[in-house]
């Protein structure tokens, strides 16, 4: 019998949209130097200007207005040159917003890296040391418990009337589903000490309860419910409508089809849901100020007793005139920064999984 020979698959040749990267380069690099030059010298000998914030500005008007110039002569096309500017006015947004946020987060670990140097800061508590006191005493671990706690119960409370909301609102055709959306999507733009003091109102003096990690989780919980429902909302309507008819047409349920088909293939969408939710309100201080109270002790019950928080600390420690309590709230504001940012990054990651791809282990 004679062999027979299975030619590889060849790849198919990717083709280039755009000019390389050096090519775009260069005349951006140039424009940006005459600009700067033009501008200097404006500033230096015609216009009576001073201060650094306008000259950038005006330089950077001046460099839109020669890359421009630039783009339209060497490739004689309007089209190009709109393309080009647009792309570097929303690569400067991008650029100019990840600045910021590494420069925040860069100044709150430098300020904070006197007591985030400091192992004992993550293990101990502040109860017995004073605002004067070293920073190698004292430290976030109370703070720590309270916030990992109230965000625990404030996700088992809300994530499930959040999910279930969102389900109403994409899966049925309830006569309520218009108002509900209305009135998930005025609670998401409702300033957050409205919660603490809709929570104050009814827990603490309605019902008689004292201050305690409960009231604040059920603070966080009343503006965790619209973001995660709102989010929720949008993951479920993007499952295309093909697989619910066809689970339809096999003689499955609405709730079967709901179960089977919609959950799991907004999976990923749903836990990225859930974890910016978790990130908007664990920085949370004005809810919790009002109904959790404060104490430098270590409270592991919150149904019982003031407890302390991360946002709670920050906002106490920054109001005294001494280095060392200021340095104290800044380590915990960078400890906090740290949690949204691995919240985030999460989200992230499991936003970018697709419908259907399978975790490794259950691959294997």
């Amino acid at each position: 019998m004679t062999a027979v020979t299975v030619a590889a698959p060849v790849a198919p040749r990717r083709v280039r949209t755009r000019p390389p990267l050096t090519q775009l380069a260069a005349p951006a690099l140039a424009s940006a130097v005459a600009a700067i030059a033009a501008v200097d010298v404006l500033f230096r000998w015609f216009l009576p200007l001073t201060g650094s914030l306008g000259f950038w500005l005006s330089a950077y008007a001046a460099f839109l207005l020669v890359y421009a110039g630039v783009v339209a002569l060497t490739t004689g096309s309007r089209e190009a040159m709109k393309d080009r500017v647009a792309t570097v006015v929303l690569a400067s947004a991008g650029l100019l917003m990840l600045t910021v946020v590494v420069l925040v987060v860069g100044f709150t670990a430098v300020r904070g890296w006197g007591a985030l140097r400091h192992a004992g800061f993550f293990v101990h508590t502040t109860a017995e040391t004073g605002p004067q006191d070293p920073l190698k005493s004292g430290g976030i671990y109370a703070a720590a418990v309270g916030t990992l706690e109230q965000v625990l119960i404030a996700t088992l409370v809300s994530v499930p009337l959040a999910l279930g909301t969102a389900l109403y609102l994409s899966e049925t055709d309830g006569r309520a589903r218009k108002a509900v959306r209305i009135v998930v999507e005025t609670m998401t733009a409702i300033p957050s000490i409205l919660a603490g003091l809709f929570i104050f109102a009814i827990v603490i003096l309605t019902f008689g309860f004292q201050r305690s990690g409960l009231g604040a989780a059920l603070a966080l919980s009343v503006e965790m419910l619209p973001v995660v429902a709102r989010a929720s909302d949008v993951v479920l309507r993007l499952v295309p409508s093909g697989l619910r008819e066809a689970s339809y047409a096999l003689g499955a349920s609405r709730w079967e089809t709901v179960k089977r088909v919609v959950l799991p293939t907004a999976r990923a969408g749903l836990v990225t849901a859930v974890l910016l939710g978790i990130a908007r309100v664990v920085g949370e201080t004005a809810p919790v100020l009002l109904v959790a109270g404060f104490t430098s002790e270590l409270n592991y019950n919150p149904t019982s007793g003031p407890q302390l928080s991360l946002p709670l600390f920050v906002f106490t420690y920054v109001k005294f005139p001494i280095d060392n309590a200021i340095t104290r709230a800044f380590g915990a504001a960078f400890t906090l920064v740290v949690i949204v940012l691995v919240l985030f990054v999460i989200a992230r990651v499991l936003g970018n999984r697709q419908p259907g791809q399978r975790w490794l282990r259950r691959v294997r």
